[in-house]
């Protein structure tokens, strides 16, 4: 059951990331190099609205909330890997992800090697380089602040932190994520697909439906991931089983591949230089082993652990961003300006 849970999360959700052309790499890029904000303003108004939609549902006791650790040096190291290797890649973990189900072959390359890689991080020979890179994890015992946490230790929240009901700070911050929605000038986009808030609203039905039966399905309470997913499909090399996250992953894949076609939007795509691979494939080892080191990637942190005011998550998207914008500038910056 779980596995099919993970197969119908998924599906739904490339959909949405197709027809929404959703790409947290293409968000954070055109920010900051052509000040557009459409993707982003679907990205944040997506994190406001789960925010929400994870303290009511936790609230209701449909879920516990299981906010991710907090590794400040791994946050930090594995978010600007991360966040050079999704530039170089052409898109985010999501992004390589629907794209392959487009039939971009550059996203087949960048999502191999970032599959690779983060298994490689995981078990293969990465591995204890990339528990040295991590440093040290810390994770706070949160039952005395709210029942509505995962039993057990988990990883340091602003709640956990100061102490108070998540309620408060929850209600805070998306407030003020909702004030710059709706408060500033969103840039204007053409298209046939859904639009940003469209997308928002979707993804965050998609998220909630994926954290339910993750929880009650799968292998724990955590609402969407990507790098996981990619770890859990090579694992069946081996012969391990599939499992939630993996299934997920190949019906976002599905889902983009019909959403696609159905659109009249599939099509296999080579670029015009063939090196444009090499650089492809080196963002994907880039954001393998980024997503390891950090302890997750733009969907596990970003979109899916920044709503439960995770330190580690926090610290971690901050740095995809800042890895990403270095990056852009560095290949594209000199060209828009000039």
């Amino acid at each position: 059951m779980g596995v099919l849970m993970g197969l119908i999360t998924g599906f739904f959700f490339g959909i949405v990331l197709q027809r929404g052309r959703l790409c947290f790499n293409s968000a954070m890029r055109d920010l900051r190099l052509f000040k557009d904000n459409y993707l982003w303003k679907a990205v944040v108004l997506a994190i406001a609205l789960e925010t929400i939609a994870f303290h009511f549902m936790a609230s209701m006791g449909w879920i516990t909330l299981t906010p991710k650790p907090f590794m400040p040096v791994g946050n930090i190291i594995g978010g600007l890997l991360f966040g050079f290797g999704m530039v170089l890649a052409g898109g985010c973990a999501s992004g390589v992800t629907y794209r392959s189900g487009e039939g971009m072959t550059t996203a087949w390359i960048a999502a191999i090697f970032y599959g690779l890689f983060a298994t490689a991080s995981k078990v293969g020979f990465l591995k204890g380089f990339v528990k040295w890179l991590q440093g040290p994890a810390f994770k706070v015992e949160a039952s005395s602040v709210s029942n509505m946490y995962t039993s057990g230790k988990v990883g340091p929240t602003v709640a956990t932190i100061f102490h108070i009901n998540p309620w408060i700070p929850a209600l805070i911050f998306a407030a003020l994520l909702l004030w710059y929605v709706f408060g500033t000038k969103t840039s204007q986009r053409g298209g046939k697909g859904f639009n940003w808030y469209t997308t928002a609203i979707l993804v965050t039905f998609v998220a909630m439906f994926g954290y339910w039966t993750r929880g009650t399905f799968g292998d724990k309470f955590y609402t969407l991931g990507i790098t996981g997913g990619w770890k859990n499909i090579y694992s069946t090399f081996t012969g391990k089983h599939l499992e939630w996250e993996g299934a997920e992953v190949l019906g976002i894949i599905i889902g983009a591949f019909i959403a696609a076609v159905a659109s009249k939007e599939f099509k296999l795509r080579m670029p015009r230089n063939p090196i444009t691979y090499v650089q492809v494939m080196v963002g994907g080892v880039f954001m393998g082993i980024g997503a390891s080191v950090a302890g997750g990637c733009n969907i596990g942190h970003f979109l899916s652990g920044v709503p439960h005011l995770s330190l580690g998550s926090l610290l971690a998207t901050l740095f995809f961003i800042l890895g990403n914008w270095l990056m852009a500038y560095w290949l594209f910056g000199k060209k828009v300006r000039g």
